[in-house]
């Protein structure tokens, strides 16, 4: 690909990083299933340990079993309509523009990418689906009248790792196993992983952040200041150096969080400067 400015990416987890708690909890759980939050999620650590199965793949079939004993619709449309209410940290809507103005204005292009085991098609239906490059999540398989029927990706703890090799060599497309496998040198690689922060909250964001900090990336700690879970859960993923980073849940201009993301898009222009001073002049010397 060719672009006139070098790439930087933030990519970021969805529930507990975007936004507070689990997406599926805000409405679909509740209100359509008729169900407690944590008599769904026993239900399906149990289904994950009777299958010996994962449970990202048994949370959505127990979604879609649920929905059908229900009635409930399941086309790509009422899937939209449910993540149009999807409730959000504050600031958040007008963070990615925010952030890719101040990549612009440092001479890089910025691109936001979502990495997450929620549903993707609540987060396209999200009023923020519009920044992201590509988001990269759990989905449904579709019918020909445009019904989920069963799992079409399945975004766990360690495939999110998969997003950053993809993202690090531009091949974006989910199916394309073919390209992502291809080799290619570390130097002609779109976005290193010194230019690209990954924005996450929990379990599922480990072996994203291991990979990101032990490349010379950033890994960011967001927190709820609302939940002690989520405190200390950033302080663990500090603690276990998973993250070196973190910040309060608050994506505001001049929060914590702005004025971190600030010094990482500074950090990532350098490091494109000081490559071009290290690769200069070239030929023998005088």
């Amino acid at each position: 690909m060719s672009q006139s400015r070098p790439l930087a990416v933030f990519a970021y987890d969805f529930d507990g990083t975007l936004a507070p708690g689990n997406m599926q909890e805000h409405a679909f759980i509740p209100d359509e299933l008729g169900m407690s939050h944590e008599d769904f999620w026993a239900e399906t650590r149990l289904i994950a340990h009777e299958q010996r199965g994962d449970p990202i793949l048994a949370y959505m079939h127990l979604m879609l079993q649920k929905a059908r004993d229900k009635g409930v619709e399941l086309s790509r449309e009422a899937w939209s309509r449910r993540g149009a209410n999807l409730p959000l940290f504050p600031g958040v809507e007008g963070w990615f523009d925010r952030q890719t103005a101040r990549a612009a204005s440092l001479g890089l292009d910025l691109r936001h990418f979502i990495i997450s085991s929620g549903n993707r098609e609540l987060i396209e239906g999200s009023p923020i689906a519009r920044h992201f490059e590509r988001i990269y999540a759990s989905a449904f398989l579709f019918d020909e009248a445009d019904d989920a029927i069963g799992a079409a990706l399945a975004v766990n703890y360690t495939s999110k790792t998969q997003y950053l090799f993809r993202i690090n060599k531009w091949t974006l497309e989910e199916w394309d196993e073919t390209s992502i496998n291809k080799v290619m040198a570390k130097s002609e690689r779109p976005v290193p992983f010194d230019r690209m922060a990954f924005f996450g909250d929990g379990l599922t964001d480990i072996p994203t952040m291991r990979l990101l900090t032990d490349q010379g990336g950033a890994a960011v700690a967001v927190y709820d200041p609302q939940s002690e879970k989520s405190i200390k859960a950033a302080r663990q993923l500090r603690e276990d150096g998973r993250a070196r980073l973190e910040g309060v849940a608050d994506y505001s201009e001049g929060a914590e969080l702005d004025l971190l993301a600030q010094r990482l898009l500074v950090g990532m222009a350098a490091r494109v400067g000081a490559h071009g001073l290290a690769l200069w002049p070239q030929g023998p010397a005088a």
